[in-house]
C-alpha cells in the first residue's frame, strides 16, 4: 500500500498535474521559429496562448491516465508514490480538476483561432484513446505517443496561421518516433535489467530491444535526412552567411547525443534528458541560434 499522504491536498494537486513535464510543450515554438516570424507579436502571442492551452490539457490528460492507472500505479514500486495512487488527492477531485482544465484549455483555443482547437482536439482524443484503451497495443501505442509529439510541434503554426514547411513536418513526425522509440527501449532495458515480472508496462511485452533499436535508427535517419534538405531550403532566404546550412552539424551532433541517452537507457522521460545533459543543451542553443538566424534572414 502507499504510503500515508505527507503534502497538503494543494500542493499534491499540483504535483498531479506534472508541470515538469510541461518542458515538452515548448515544441509549440518549433513552427513560428521555422518560418522566421517568431519575433513577430501576431506570432509570438498566439504561440505564447498555445503553449498554455497545451499545458492545460496535457495536464488534464495527466489526471485521466493516473486515475485509470491507480491500482496498477499502487503495486509499483515509484508509481505509487503519485498523488492519486498514494491517496492525497481524491479521484473525485482529479475528475473534477480534469474537468475544468480540460474546458479552459478548448476555450481559450478556440478564442485564439479554429485551428488551434481542432489540434488540441485532437491531442485530446488520441490521448484518451492512449490511456483508456490503446495503450497496451505495441506498435499503435508507439504512433500515439509520437503523436502527441508532432501535434506539439505544428500547434503554434496553426495558433498564428503560419504555412508549415512540408519538411518540417517530415523532421518533426519522425523525431517524435525517435523520441517515442527511445522512451520504450529505455523502459524495456530497465525491464530487461532489473530481471524482474513485477508491474510493468504490458506494452513492452510486445518489443524487443534490438526492433526498438531499429525503430529509432530508421527514425533518427529520416530526420536527419530531411532536416538537412530542409536547411538547405531555408538557406534560399537572403542571409548575409548560410546560417541555415551550418545548423546541420548542431542538429545532428544533438541526435547522436540523444542517441547516446537512448543506448544508456535513460532516455524514459525526454524532459529529464533534455534538464540533466548540459552537452545536449549546448548543441541545442547552437542549433537554435545558427537556424533562427538563417530563418530570419539575417
Amino acid at each position: 500500500m502507499p504510503d500515508a499522504p505527507s503534502r497538503s491536498t494543494p500542493v499534491a494537486l499540483v504535483a498531479a498535474l506534472r508541470p515538469r513535464q510541461w518542458l515538452k510543450n515548448v515544441l509549440v515554438f518549433a513552427a513560428p521559429l521555422a518560418a522566421g516570424s517568431i519575433l513577430q507579436p501576431d506570432v509570438l502571442v498566439p504561440a505564447l496562448l498555445a503553449f498554455v492551452v497545451f499545458c492545460l490539457m496535457s495536464s488534464a490528460t495527466y489526471l485521466v491516465n493516473d486515475i485509470r492507472d491507480v491500482e496498477a500505479d499502487r503495486a509499483h514500486p515509484t508509481k505509487r508514490y503519485r498523488p492519486i495512487a498514494s491517496g492525497e488527492v481524491s479521484q473525485t477531485a482529479a475528475i473534477i480538476t480534469a474537468l475544468v482544465l480540460a474546458a479552459a484549455s478548448l476555450v481559450l483555443a478556440f478564442l485564439v483561432s479554429t485551428s488551434l482547437l481542432g489540434i488540441v482536439a485532437a491531442y485530446a482524443v488520441f490521448t484518451l484513446a492512449y490511456s483508456l484503451f490503446l495503450k497496451h497495443e505495441p506498435v499503435i501505442e508507439l504512433a500515439l505517443l509520437a503523436m502527441g509529439f508532432l501535434l506539439r510541434a505544428i500547434a503554434g503554426g496553426a495558433a498564428a496561421d503560419l504555412p508549415i514547411s512540408p519538411w518540417f513536418l517530415i523532421v518533426a513526425a519522425f523525431g517524435s518516433l525517435f523520441m517515442a522509440a527511445g522512451k520504450r527501449f529505455s523502459e524495456l532495458e530497465h525491464l530487461k535489467a532489473a530481471d524482474d515480472d513485477g508491474p510493468h508496462r504490458r506494452s513492452l511485452d510486445g518489443y524487443t530491444t534490438s526492433y526498438l533499436r531499429f525503430v529509432w535508427g530508421v527514425a533518427a535517419a529520416v530526420a536527419i535526412t530531411a532536416y538537412c534538405l530542409w536547411a538547405f531550403e531555408v538557406a534560399g532566404n537572403d542571409s548575409t552567411f548560410p546560417w541555415a546550412q551550418w545548423s546541420v552539424l548542431p542538429f545532428v551532433l544533438a541526435i547522436l547525443r540523444y542517441a547516446v541517452d537512448i543506448d544508456r537507457a535513460t532516455a524514459e522521460a525526454p524532459e529529464d534528458v533534455v534538464l540533466r545533459d548540459r552537452a545536449l543543451q549546448i548543441l541545442g542553443l547552437a542549433w537554435l541560434v545558427l537556424f533562427g538566424l538563417g530563418a530570419l534572414g539575417v
